[in-house]
């Protein structure tokens, strides 16, 4: 029990490196104490329980957030947040469990062969975690080189190659390197840190070269950001209606000589706009002949019964984009949903219980059929992820039509202070994966205009109204992994593995 305890404390240490406290020493520490505490047990039972606890103190502190979005929800006790924390943790964590098993059995009789073999059992596990069951994507090992909004991570630039799981990967060599210099394993450790992860950052640098936003690009389209500052309970009740309208239509500003992108944030306004033409016309007023407005709203799905009688049925969250005369040019409507917030898993269950799903209405949200990637007349185009897609490597473009750059709507009001900045955190990889702008509007923060580098240009802080005027920055070529996708972080694995028994072998 004392070493379940003791990989309990390393794991929530460990999470201690995301944002917002971005103290990553602790996660590498936290990472080779694990290496080192299932390499020494003698049991592969002993092993995965090892994982599975570090893996339980990770998620229950960095996972933490999810239990603020219990707040806003009057149906359903806050404290039941914690609850769901701790009950998503306990899954969670068999995934650490299973890569420090895969490692131990396979590789325990060697330091450097256990070590190769964890980094490559955890990108498959971590893949495998935002596969399976839906996926659970958040917080990639990865999160911890992109969580000060400030800095670049010596290992970003990898992603390019390998991806957000291939980086997770480098960071647990690094992790082990700490752990082989324990071990008196001096050229191992100095391979593990200058080898591998270093070869992959200089290629990232070298393979694609992000064009970087300069103070003055006038052939740039203008687009203005805006974050309202309006909190989860006040955002759905009628008596704040007026308010929040306002707050978003003072911040899109008088409008000028040269076309502006607007962007609004997810669910911006309560009106179902498809369906409702003055709602769309009092929001085309705001706008100047030649703007172009995104925007978040909910689409009502309409079904006719025998008797002729119409009724919704559900409900797409939806992204749209609209112009100066209130016509709606594309939609975009969300794939990826959140079960228990868009929707109720085994309703007549859940309901029987007295659970209810933490977004608003009694309709469930239905997916849309994937990313799509939609023109905008003058301002090129552009891919939509709502919210908490932008968190899926390789699931966030139209490999058939690569879109100029991505919007990512998002309301992050729910989720307290942390889950905001780990969410921007995750929006730089993926540009960074693909070699693309990422723009992101919530109602409280952060919102940010990041380049295809995954530098963030401009930024408004968490819990501040605000707006961002910039130029659009400009989309790199596609770089490897936008090309090959996931299959470039396995085959990562699938060479830390075969080294991993090259070595066995020659020891042999």
């Amino acid at each position: 029990m004392r070493v379940l305890l003791i990989a309990f404390a390393a794991g929530a240490a460990s999470a201690l490196g995301f944002a917002p406290l971005g103290l990553w020493p602790l996660t590498l520490a936290g990472f080779a104490l694990l290496i080192a505490m299932s390499f020494e047990v003698t049991r592969l039972r002993a092993a995965f329980a090892i994982g599975w606890a570090f893996g339980l103190g990770h998620f229950t502190l960095g996972l933490n957030w999810i239990a603020t979005a219990f707040t806003y929800q009057a149906a359903m006790p806050a404290w039941l947040g914690w609850i769901a924390v701790v009950l998503m943790s306990l899954y969670l964590a068999v995934f650490p469990g299973i890569a420090t098993a895969l490692a131990w059995r396979i590789g325990k009789a060697m330091p450097v062969t256990f070590v190769l073999l964890f980094g490559a059992a955890w990108i498959v596990t971590e893949w495998l975690r935002a596969t399976l069951l839906t996926g659970f994507a958040w917080n990639p090992l990865a999160a911890i080189t992109a969580g000060a909004i400030g800095s670049d991570g010596l290992l970003m630039p990898s992603t390019r190659i390998v991806g957000t799981y291939g980086l997770s990967g480098l960071l647990v060599l690094l992790a082990g390197a700490i752990f082989l210099l324990f071990r008196e394993r001096r050229w191992p450790a100095l391979a593990m840190l200058t080898g591998i992860p270093l070869v992959l950052s200089i290629a990232g640098w070298l393979t694609v070269s992000p064009h970087p936003t300069p103070p003055v690009d006038d052939d740039r389209p203008l687009v203005r950001v805006i974050q309202p500052n309006i909190d989860q309970s006040e955002k759905w009740d009628p008596a704040f209606a007026a308010r929040n309208y306002r707050r978003l239509a003072d911040a899109t500003g008088e409008t000028g000589d040269a076309p502006r992108l607007i962007f609004w944030p997810e669910a911006a306004v309560p009106e179902f706009i498809e369906d409702e033409p003055l709602a769309r016309f009092r929001i085309a007023d705001l706008l100047g002949p030649d703007d172009l407005l995104m925007l978040g709203a909910t689409k009502l799905i309409i079904e006719t019964d025998p008797d002729g009688r119409r009724r919704a049925v559900g409900a797409r969250n939806s992204l749209y984009a609209m112009n100066a005369d209130g016509e709606l040019i594309g939609r975009y409507d969300k794939a990826h949903l959140v079960p228990y917030g868009e929707y109720l898993p085994m309703r007549p269950l859940m309901e029987a219980i007295g659970l209810s799903r933490l977004a608003p209405g009694d309709l469930d949200f239905w997916p849309g059929t994937g990313p799509e990637t939609l023109y905008l007349p003058g301002f090129g185009t552009v891919g939509g992820q709502i919210c908490y897609e932008i968190i899926f490597s390789g699931q966030v473009v139209n490999e058939a039509d690569r879109p100029d750059f991505i919007f990512n709507p998002s309301n992050d009001a729910w989720f307290g202070a942390w889950g905001p900045p780990q969410h921007v955190a995750q929006a730089r990889l993926r540009a960074i994966e693909e070699g693309l702008p990422v723009i992101r509007s919530t109602p409280t923060g952060i919102s940010a205009v990041i380049d295809a580098g995954g530098h963030v240009v401009d930024h408004i802080a968490y819990r501040e109204a605000g707006t961002i005027d910039a130029r659009l920055p400009r989309a790199a070529g596609p770089t490897l992994f936008a090309r090959y996708g996931n299959a470039l972080a396995l085959l990562l694995a699938l060479l830390l593995a075969g080294l991993a028994f090259a070595l066995m072998r020659r020891a042999r």
